[in-house]
């Protein structure tokens, strides 16, 4: 089933009802005209879908790491050709970057499509089966214009186990249930008129305890704004440099009070997630494309890797910057004490404790897909649709080299013991002893 939204510029709220805040305060909700009359009698929220162990709500999977939780044996090689270890592989309708997410049985995915990338999809699929669960799209209002090799469905859906929280390059915020429901959306195009540039946009939202976080920073309107997840209220704007920045921010929900990381060429800036209230930044040249990574340790893309350790609540001391930890276009892997980056086709290993870089090992082709780890494996996709398989725990040894035949662009997803990824044109879910469907 398909929904289509026609009328743009928008912003939308239905008349909300059975939604908690969590603060026991009414929010100001900028409202424009509604769409459809039909769409008016939406609720917001049916009965709240726990969040299982094993999702991956959003972009570098729970913890914003790159790491998979717990124990998840993963299968070392595949075929796409031979449909070995291919679970199920479902078609796409249109171009994408994002990565996938899994939220309680449903793989979601976004698309754009069209000549001028300006029709919007969110896609759910069965984890299980692979069978397509819903299907929503709409117009975009925004700027749409991408690099060829980007599109506008290029940042990575976020969920609160609840919602969806589908953002777009052309700044437009969808938020849907889990059965595709359309809860409220918006096109801050409407708003911030110069939001975009040139490249296109690629930003990943995060979810906060009740809000959800953009960044959306280029030459013109810049700017991070937080919404009230229930409604799509406003809660708090920050003005950010006028300077293009594709870094996600990242949600510390456990650090003394819910806290927001951002980074971009000025620094690093932490921000309070419920005020939007600057606790602490560090000035320095960060990189523009991989985003900052936070567990025990706070690391940059920064003249190479900037590690931080947290001194109390709120304040960090710089305790080590390695320019022979170069970062590419993929995002630092944190697993406690050691550190993944990959620069070019070289993947590095740093051990932050001890301040020393333990090893490299050259793998083929060009990345831009944050690599996942899951036990002792470094899962890396190349743009050429090539994973190589890294066993971290022999000093970086390729264990497998899989090939999908499709350009890979977007970071994979681990969950249920399986890897979600995607191309433009597919989503595969790779798992052991898993054979295509029937006309696949």
């Amino acid at each position: 089933m398909t929904t289509m939204m026609h009328n743009a510029p928008y912003s939308w709220t239905p008349n909300v009802t059975g939604c908690s805040t969590g603060t026991g305060k009414k929010r100001r909700t900028s409202l424009a005209r509604v769409l459809s009359a039909g769409l008016a009698t939406l609720l917001v929220m049916a009965v709240s879908q726990p969040m299982t162990a094993s999702d991956w709500q959003q972009f570098r999977g729970p913890s914003a790491t790159s790491t998979a939780p717990g124990d998840h044996p993963l299968p070392l090689s595949w075929s796409a050709e031979a449909g070995e270890n291919i679970a199920w592989l479902a078609d796409l309708p249109g171009r994408g970057l994002s990565s996938p997410i899994v939220v309680d049985g449903r793989v979601i995915v976004t698309c754009s499509s069209g000549t001028g990338q300006d029709r919007l999809h969110v896609l759910a699929f069965d984890s299980v089966t692979g069978a397509q669960l819903w299907h929503r799209q709409f117009w975009a209002t925004g700027r749409t214009f991408c690099h060829p090799t980007s599109a506008n469905a290029a940042p990575t859906p976020a969920s609160n186990g609840q919602q969806i929280f589908a953002f777009f390059s052309s700044n437009d915020l969808v938020c849907l249930d889990l059965d595709g429901k359309l809860q409220w959306i918006r096109g801050f195009a409407l708003d911030y008129s110069k939001a975009g540039n040139d490249v296109g946009m690629s930003s990943s939202p995060v979810v906060v305890d009740n809000l959800v976080i953009i960044q959306s920073e280029s030459q013109g309107d810049s700017f991070v704004e937080a919404l009230d997840c229930c409604d799509g209220s406003h809660v708090w704007h920050r003005d950010r440099p006028r300077q293009a920045n594709w870094t996600s921010p990242v949600g510390l929900p456990h650090h003394e009070g819910s806290q927001v990381l951002l980074t971009n060429a000025q620094g690093v800036q932490l921000l309070d997630a419920k005020s939007g209230n600057l606790l602490w930044e560090w000035e320095g040249d960060c990189g523009l494309v991989p985003s900052p990574t936070c567990d025990r340790w706070l690391v940059v893309p920064s003249n190479g890797l900037a590690t931080w350790k947290q001194v109390k609540p709120g304040q960090f001391e710089l305790v080590w910057q390695e320019n022979r930890l170069q970062v590419g276009k993929p995002s630092p892997v944190l697993a406690g004490d050691q550190v993944y980056v990959i620069a070019g086709n070289v993947v590095s290993c740093g051990d932050l404790s001890a301040k020393e870089v333990r090893w490299k090992k050259r793998l083929g082709g060009s990345f831009w897909a944050t690599p996942v780890l899951a036990g002792q494996y470094l899962y890396c996709f190349n743009t050429d649709g090539t994973a190589y398989v890294v066993d971290v725990g022999a000093k970086g040894k390729i264990a497998a080299q899989n090939e999908l035949g499709e350009a890979i662009w977007g970071s994979p997803a681990v969950a249920n013991n399986a890897i979600y990824v995607r191309s433009h044109d597919h989503l595969w879910k790779i798992a052991e002893s898993g054979h295509p469907p029937s006309g696949s």
